[in-house]
């Protein structure tokens, strides 16, 4: 097949790439810049913007299929830039498999889409969406997902799948900043409860878009659904969190402030950088406050009876690969 892979240059848009090249699909990628690795796999490469109509249907003629991965992630900024990148963005995407006769469309949603701020303890896919956010970007990856699910079809199948923390190797958001910050000694739990959450290695979140696209068809089983996508090894946070800075050798976090101190730090914070418009992001946010205080882990069995998701990387051995990278590219 032809695929094309929005955001190919990005961490899960990359792992997804090199799987598919592996493979022998012919791989186009679609990011703002250009990567030499990409060119080192032989893989074709368009530049430009979700935001520009025009440019995403010029990537997508041709295409076979699309996994659209690429996103604008945080949890501070405009709405306006999440808006335009996630919602935007994903409906040129649509428009464009539409036009062109795009067969089949994989989304790359997350599972912070149905986070209300309370405990999620083995949910699966019926949790509803809730009805306000703390975040721009979990309001807007809520909007675009419910836009893809709506736009299933005879000639489009779609589906969307929820990776959950992904990290490994080459992670450019989550890894490099949980060191950061505990190099810094700027980490602190927040409660002292063990509150559960599940994360994903980065190759199975890309091997579980593949076998989600080869099992995707108009009127099959996977169109028109979302599924989680996790390593299914729920840990206590904090032990997670302790265990990749070990792979960085890198002290683990002992402290802790109560919840409700974070909540209400992330409240003043996030007023002061909005009324004296500060650059980049506060150090804590309402949104933050509540995911590190609660327990989020998912059911994957939806996705391991529909495309037979089962994750071959465990939680070990991914962070045995992460400790090699990391004592290999320790910058």
């Amino acid at each position: 097949m032809k695929v094309l892979v929005t955001g190919g240059g990005g961490f899960l848009g990359g792992a997804i790439v090199r799987m598919l090249r592996e493979r022998g699909d012919e791989v186009r990628s679609f990011s703002r810049g250009v990567y030499p690795a990409l060119a080192s796999l032989g893989v074709e490469q368009a530049s430009g913007m979700l935001e520009d109509a025009d440019a995403v249907a010029t990537a997508v003629k041709g295409c076979d299929l699309v996994f659209h991965v690429a996103a604008k992630a945080g949890i501070w900024g405009r709405y306006h830039d999440f808006y335009q990148a996630n919602v935007a963005g994903t409906k040129h995407v649509i428009a464009a498999c539409l036009k062109n006769g795009t067969g089949k469309l994989v989304y790359t949603s997350s599972p912070s889409v149905v986070f209300d701020g309370s405990d999620v303890e083995g949910g699966n896919e019926s949790l509803p969406y809730p009805d306000s956010y703390e975040a721009y970007y979990p309001a807007t990856k809520a909007l675009a997902e419910q836009m893809v699910l709506a736009a299933n079809s005879p000639e489009l199948a779609v589906t969307a799948l929820r990776p959950h923390l992904i990290w490994g190797p080459g992670d450019n958001h989550l890894v490099p900043r949980i060191i950061a910050k505990g190099r810094a000694g700027k980490l602190r739990r927040i409660g002292t409860r063990p509150n559960m959450v599940d994360t994903v290695y980065v190759d199975n979140a890309a091997r579980a878009h593949l076998q989600a696209a080869d099992m995707l068809s108009p009127g099959g089983s996977v169109a028109g659904n979302c599924y989680f996508i996790s390593n299914n090894e729920p840990l206590p946070l904090w032990d997670m969190v302790n265990r990749i800075l070990d792979a960085a050798s890198v002290p683990p976090v002992t402290r802790s402030i109560p919840p409700k101190l974070a909540f209400a730090i992330g409240c003043i914070c996030e007023g002061l950088w909005s009324c004296l418009r500060l650059s980049g992001e506060p150090p804590m946010t309402r949104f933050v406050a509540h995911e590190l205080a609660s327990a989020h882990w998912f059911d994957i069995s939806a996705a391991r009876r529909d495309f037979g998701y089962t994750p071959e990387i465990s939680i070990d051995e991914g962070l045995r690969r992460l400790r090699q990278s990391l004592q290999a590219h320790p910058a």
